[in-house]
Protein backbone atom coordinates (compact mmCIF):
# COMPACT_ATOMS: atom_id res chain seq x y z
CA UNK A 1 0.00 0.00 0.00
CA UNK A 2 2.73 2.35 0.49
CA UNK A 3 2.54 5.85 -1.70
CA UNK A 4 -0.22 3.86 -3.76
CA UNK A 5 -3.30 6.92 -4.30
CA UNK A 6 -6.24 5.19 -2.95
CA UNK A 7 -10.17 5.82 -3.38
CA UNK A 8 -12.31 5.14 -1.03
CA UNK A 9 -15.85 5.65 -1.51
CA UNK A 10 -18.68 5.61 1.34
CA UNK A 11 -15.56 6.60 4.01
CA UNK A 12 -17.13 8.03 6.46
CA UNK A 13 -19.23 4.90 6.89
CA UNK A 14 -18.63 2.33 9.58
CA UNK A 15 -16.43 -0.07 6.86
CA UNK A 16 -15.07 3.17 4.90
CA UNK A 17 -13.30 4.35 8.11
CA UNK A 18 -11.72 1.25 8.88
CA UNK A 19 -10.61 0.79 5.29
CA UNK A 20 -9.50 4.25 5.29
CA UNK A 21 -7.35 4.35 8.43
CA UNK A 22 -5.77 1.13 7.37
CA UNK A 23 -4.78 2.26 4.44
CA UNK A 24 -3.71 5.55 5.58
CA UNK A 25 -1.70 3.44 8.15
CA UNK A 26 0.43 1.51 5.58
CA UNK A 27 1.57 4.42 3.94
CA UNK A 28 -1.14 4.88 1.24
CA UNK A 29 -2.37 8.19 0.47
CA UNK A 30 -6.36 8.14 0.82
CA UNK A 31 -9.14 9.98 -0.81
CA UNK A 32 -12.01 9.58 1.07
CA UNK A 33 -15.09 10.23 -0.79
CA UNK A 34 -18.56 10.20 0.62
CA UNK A 35 -22.17 11.74 0.60
CA UNK A 36 -22.05 13.56 4.01
CA UNK A 37 -20.38 16.89 4.33
CA UNK A 38 -19.18 16.42 7.88
CA UNK A 39 -15.33 15.01 8.20
CA UNK A 40 -11.54 15.79 9.43
CA UNK A 41 -9.56 18.26 8.00
CA UNK A 42 -8.01 17.11 4.54
CA UNK A 43 -4.30 16.84 4.73
CA UNK A 44 -1.00 16.18 3.01
CA UNK A 45 -1.96 12.37 2.41
CA UNK A 46 -5.68 12.52 3.31
CA UNK A 47 -7.82 13.78 0.94
CA UNK A 48 -11.45 14.53 2.66
CA UNK A 49 -14.01 15.05 -0.33
CA UNK A 50 -18.10 15.43 1.33
CA UNK A 51 -21.59 16.08 0.10
CA UNK A 52 -20.82 14.21 -3.14
CA UNK A 53 -23.88 12.12 -4.29
CA UNK A 54 -22.16 9.54 -6.14
CA UNK A 55 -25.07 8.56 -8.12
CA UNK A 56 -25.02 11.30 -10.57
CA UNK A 57 -21.91 10.87 -12.90
CA UNK A 58 -21.08 14.62 -13.31
CA UNK A 59 -20.49 15.04 -9.25
CA UNK A 60 -18.84 11.12 -9.64
CA UNK A 61 -16.37 12.85 -12.63
CA UNK A 62 -15.73 16.28 -10.17
CA UNK A 63 -14.86 13.52 -7.04
CA UNK A 64 -12.01 11.89 -9.01
CA UNK A 65 -10.72 15.03 -10.89
CA UNK A 66 -10.40 16.12 -7.39
CA UNK A 67 -8.55 13.57 -6.44
CA UNK A 68 -6.11 13.53 -9.49
CA UNK A 69 -5.33 17.55 -8.82
CA UNK A 70 -4.04 16.55 -5.83
CA UNK A 71 -2.06 13.71 -5.97
CA UNK A 72 -1.86 13.36 -9.75
CA UNK A 73 -3.24 9.60 -10.58
CA UNK A 74 -5.08 7.10 -9.05
CA UNK A 75 -3.73 3.58 -8.75
CA UNK A 76 -6.54 2.15 -6.54
CA UNK A 77 -10.68 2.59 -6.44
CA UNK A 78 -12.54 0.49 -3.38
CA UNK A 79 -16.06 0.96 -3.99
CA UNK A 80 -17.96 1.03 -0.08
CA UNK A 81 -20.82 3.29 -0.95
CA UNK A 82 -23.99 1.66 -0.17
CA UNK A 83 -26.87 1.33 1.62
CA UNK A 84 -29.35 -1.33 2.98
CA UNK A 85 -33.30 -1.88 2.70
CA UNK A 86 -35.53 -4.76 4.35
CA UNK A 87 -39.10 -4.83 2.57
CA UNK A 88 -41.59 -6.77 1.26
CA UNK A 89 -42.96 -6.45 -2.49
CA UNK A 90 -46.49 -6.09 -1.35
CA UNK A 91 -45.48 -3.59 1.23
CA UNK A 92 -43.54 -1.32 -1.36
CA UNK A 93 -44.59 1.12 -4.08
CA UNK A 94 -41.54 0.94 -5.92
CA UNK A 95 -38.94 3.81 -4.23
CA UNK A 96 -37.14 1.51 -2.43
CA UNK A 97 -35.67 -0.59 -5.77
CA UNK A 98 -34.85 2.52 -7.10
CA UNK A 99 -33.31 3.87 -4.12
CA UNK A 100 -31.22 0.49 -3.84
CA UNK A 101 -30.42 0.95 -7.09
CA UNK A 102 -28.76 4.07 -7.04
CA UNK A 103 -26.88 3.96 -3.76
CA UNK A 104 -25.74 0.42 -4.25
CA UNK A 105 -24.82 0.06 -8.12
CA UNK A 106 -24.90 3.56 -9.39
CA UNK A 107 -22.42 4.98 -7.33
CA UNK A 108 -20.21 1.97 -8.23
CA UNK A 109 -20.56 2.23 -12.04
CA UNK A 110 -20.41 5.87 -11.89
CA UNK A 111 -17.19 6.47 -10.10
CA UNK A 112 -15.03 3.09 -11.32
CA UNK A 113 -16.28 4.97 -14.79
CA UNK A 114 -14.65 8.27 -14.19
CA UNK A 115 -11.93 6.59 -12.32
CA UNK A 116 -11.11 3.59 -15.19
CA UNK A 117 -8.99 6.02 -17.45
CA UNK A 118 -6.45 7.21 -14.12
CA UNK A 119 -6.82 3.46 -13.22
CA UNK A 120 -4.98 2.39 -16.71
CA UNK A 121 -2.19 4.63 -16.24
CA UNK A 122 -1.21 3.31 -13.30
CA UNK A 123 0.93 0.00 -12.79
CA UNK A 124 -0.98 -1.38 -10.20
CA UNK A 125 -5.02 -0.44 -11.45
CA UNK A 126 -6.80 -1.83 -8.81
CA UNK A 127 -11.17 -1.78 -8.39
CA UNK A 128 -12.43 -3.69 -5.70
CA UNK A 129 -16.47 -3.56 -5.32
CA UNK A 130 -18.19 -4.50 -2.28
CA UNK A 131 -21.22 -7.22 -3.22
CA UNK A 132 -23.17 -9.08 -0.88
CA UNK A 133 -24.15 -13.36 -0.15
CA UNK A 134 -27.56 -11.87 0.28
CA UNK A 135 -27.32 -11.25 -3.48
CA UNK A 136 -26.88 -14.81 -4.12
CA UNK A 137 -30.29 -15.83 -2.85
CA UNK A 138 -32.88 -13.50 -1.87
CA UNK A 139 -35.17 -14.07 0.84
CA UNK A 140 -38.17 -12.43 2.29
CA UNK A 141 -37.48 -8.77 1.81
CA UNK A 142 -34.09 -8.64 0.80
CA UNK A 143 -35.92 -7.91 -3.15
CA UNK A 144 -34.26 -4.68 -3.45
CA UNK A 145 -30.71 -4.56 -1.46
CA UNK A 146 -30.18 -7.75 -3.19
CA UNK A 147 -30.88 -6.82 -6.89
CA UNK A 148 -28.98 -4.25 -6.54
CA UNK A 149 -26.15 -6.10 -5.21
CA UNK A 150 -26.33 -8.63 -7.50
CA UNK A 151 -25.53 -5.91 -10.40
CA UNK A 152 -22.60 -4.67 -8.81
CA UNK A 153 -21.71 -8.39 -9.21
CA UNK A 154 -22.34 -8.38 -12.88
CA UNK A 155 -20.49 -5.08 -13.26
CA UNK A 156 -17.90 -6.76 -11.62
CA UNK A 157 -17.18 -9.59 -13.98
CA UNK A 158 -18.17 -7.35 -16.72
CA UNK A 159 -15.48 -4.78 -15.75
CA UNK A 160 -12.67 -7.57 -15.38
CA UNK A 161 -13.26 -9.07 -18.65
CA UNK A 162 -13.59 -5.30 -20.89
CA UNK A 163 -10.05 -4.39 -18.72
CA UNK A 164 -8.54 -7.67 -18.47
CA UNK A 165 -4.58 -6.90 -18.67
CA UNK A 166 -5.33 -3.30 -17.62
CA UNK A 167 -6.69 -3.25 -14.22
CA UNK A 168 -7.82 -5.96 -11.92
CA UNK A 169 -10.79 -6.01 -10.64
CA UNK A 170 -12.32 -7.88 -7.67
CA UNK A 171 -15.12 -8.02 -5.59
CA UNK A 172 -15.83 -9.21 -1.83
CA UNK A 173 -19.14 -10.87 -0.38
CA UNK A 174 -19.80 -10.44 2.83
CA UNK A 175 -22.25 -11.22 5.55
CA UNK A 176 -24.24 -9.08 7.83
CA UNK A 177 -21.37 -6.56 8.65
CA UNK A 178 -20.63 -5.57 12.69
CA UNK A 179 -21.94 -2.08 13.06
CA UNK A 180 -23.40 -0.16 15.68
CA UNK A 181 -26.54 0.60 13.18
CA UNK A 182 -26.60 -3.10 12.23
CA UNK A 183 -26.34 -4.58 16.10
CA UNK A 184 -28.84 -1.42 16.70
CA UNK A 185 -31.17 -2.59 13.79
CA UNK A 186 -30.86 -6.06 14.89
CA UNK A 187 -30.62 -6.50 18.71
CA UNK A 188 -31.62 -10.46 18.66
CA UNK A 189 -29.33 -11.29 16.33
CA UNK A 190 -25.90 -13.82 17.20
CA UNK A 191 -22.94 -11.10 16.25
CA UNK A 192 -20.31 -13.54 17.08
CA UNK A 193 -21.78 -14.57 13.51
CA UNK A 194 -21.26 -11.04 11.58
CA UNK A 195 -18.05 -9.85 10.17
CA UNK A 196 -16.54 -7.39 11.33
CA UNK A 197 -14.96 -3.96 10.05
CA UNK A 198 -11.75 -4.43 10.30
CA UNK A 199 -11.61 -8.42 9.04
CA UNK A 200 -13.44 -7.22 5.85
CA UNK A 201 -10.99 -4.75 5.73
CA UNK A 202 -8.23 -6.97 5.20
CA UNK A 203 -9.55 -8.70 2.85
CA UNK A 204 -10.44 -5.47 0.84
CA UNK A 205 -6.74 -4.13 1.20
CA UNK A 206 -5.07 -7.65 0.23
CA UNK A 207 -7.39 -7.21 -3.27
CA UNK A 208 -6.37 -3.76 -3.44
CA UNK A 209 -2.51 -5.10 -3.27
CA UNK A 210 0.17 -6.38 -5.48
CA UNK A 211 0.01 -9.61 -3.75
CA UNK A 212 -3.52 -10.24 -5.01
CA UNK A 213 -2.16 -10.47 -8.85
CA UNK A 214 -2.70 -14.24 -8.61
CA UNK A 215 -5.84 -15.19 -7.30
CA UNK A 216 -8.84 -16.24 -9.14
CA UNK A 217 -12.23 -18.08 -8.27
CA UNK A 218 -15.76 -18.91 -9.27
CA UNK A 219 -19.08 -16.79 -8.35
CA UNK A 220 -21.59 -18.97 -7.67
CA UNK A 221 -23.07 -20.33 -4.48
CA UNK A 222 -20.08 -22.52 -3.82
CA UNK A 223 -17.66 -19.99 -3.68
CA UNK A 224 -13.95 -21.70 -3.87
CA UNK A 225 -10.97 -20.48 -3.49
CA UNK A 226 -8.30 -21.37 -6.49
CA UNK A 227 -4.43 -20.43 -6.03
CA UNK A 228 -3.16 -20.48 -9.35
CA UNK A 229 0.44 -19.57 -10.59
CA UNK A 230 1.07 -15.64 -11.22
CA UNK A 231 2.87 -16.69 -14.64
CA UNK A 232 -0.63 -18.71 -15.93
CA UNK A 233 -3.24 -15.40 -14.70
CA UNK A 234 -1.30 -12.67 -15.16
CA UNK A 235 -4.40 -10.34 -16.27
CA UNK A 236 -7.53 -9.96 -14.17
CA UNK A 237 -8.36 -11.93 -11.29
CA UNK A 238 -11.96 -12.40 -10.00
CA UNK A 239 -11.84 -13.15 -6.93
CA UNK A 240 -14.89 -13.35 -4.66
CA UNK A 241 -14.70 -14.24 -1.35
CA UNK A 242 -17.44 -15.13 1.34
CA UNK A 243 -17.15 -14.14 4.56
CA UNK A 244 -19.42 -16.08 7.50
CA UNK A 245 -22.13 -17.26 5.35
Amino acid sequence: MRDKVIVITGAAGALGQVVADRASSAGAAVAAIDHGSHGPASTSRRLQIGGVNLSDAAQAERAVADVVAAYGRIDVLINIAGAFAFEMLTDSDGKSWETMHRLNLLTALNTSRAAIPHLMKSNAGRIVNIGAIGALEAGAGMGPYAASKAGVHRLTEALAAELKGKVKVNAVLPSTIDTPANRRDMPDADFATWVSPDELASVILFLASDAASAVVARLDRAIQYTATSASKHNDNAYWVTRLRG
